[in-house]
């Protein structure tokens, strides 16, 4: 199978339509069943090319650390911003990324860049911000900013969920990060969910924890 190699095409139409700014947004953790939910935001610089860069899913965890150190010495301004799982559960999803991707754009603002042009993976504006927001379907497979920030953003997040791995040592979260996997789901069967799960996710209705009343904090 022939990998889709990321392009500037899209930075390009936004920069001879007059935009100085131009960012890349990617999400991570959306469908995991712990932690937060993490946004990165990448500002394009018209040069030099960053070569390498992929889609952070088609990248082994050792291949992701070395590009995002590389892409944080090539991006002119990067910002990471996280909804943590409680505000995940309050908010829903939506919100929790907008949450997320505010954050993410308040770090791209204390560096000095405001975006002119936004370029977000999806077919959905969770931002709300028509006049710069352009949605890439697959975005983070044929867009290099995207594609860029959805390196940092896992990067980031991995870290998190790795260093929340020695507190809840059932769950395996040093390989999952939070995500289900055979041994996740086994700890959550027998222990409960811990107090980095999101407790409204509808995973919880088959345990025997939500049954029985509250869920109930990691024996760890």
């Amino acid at each position: 199978m022939t990998l889709t190699v990321p392009s500037l095409r899209a930075e390009q139409r936004s920069w001879d339509a007059g935009a100085e700014v131009v960012v890349g947004i990617d999400e991570v953790g959306r469908g995991a069943w712990a932690g937060p939910v993490t946004v990165g935001a990448v500002v394009v610089p018209r040069s030099p090319r960053l070569y390498k860069v992929r889609d952070s899913k088609m990248l082994t965890r050792a291949q992701r650390e070395s590009l995002c150190a590389r892409i944080l010495a090539w991006a002119p301004a990067v910002g990471v911003g996280h909804a943590s799982h409680s505000e995940c559960d309050a908010l829903g999803m939506t919100a929790a990324l907008a949450l997320a991707a505010s954050r993410a754009l308040g770090e791209l603002g204390r560096q000095g860049a405001e975006p002119d042009r936004i370029l977000l993976d999806g077919k959905h504006d969770y931002l709300g911000d028509s006049d710069r927001v352009e949605t890439i379907v697959k975005g983070d497979a044929s867009s290099l900013g995207i594609a860029a920030a959805s390196v940092v953003a896992k990067v980031t997040r991995d870290r998190l969920m790795v260093a929340e791995a020695e507190h809840f040592p059932a769950y395996g979260f040093e390989s999952n990060v939070g995500y289900p996997a055979p041994v996740h789901q086994c700890a959550l069967a027998a222990f409960g969910p811990t107090s980095i799960h999101r407790r409204s996710w509808i995973y919880m209705e088959n345990l025997p924890w939500f049954q029985t009343g509250p869920a109930q904090p990691s024996l760890f």
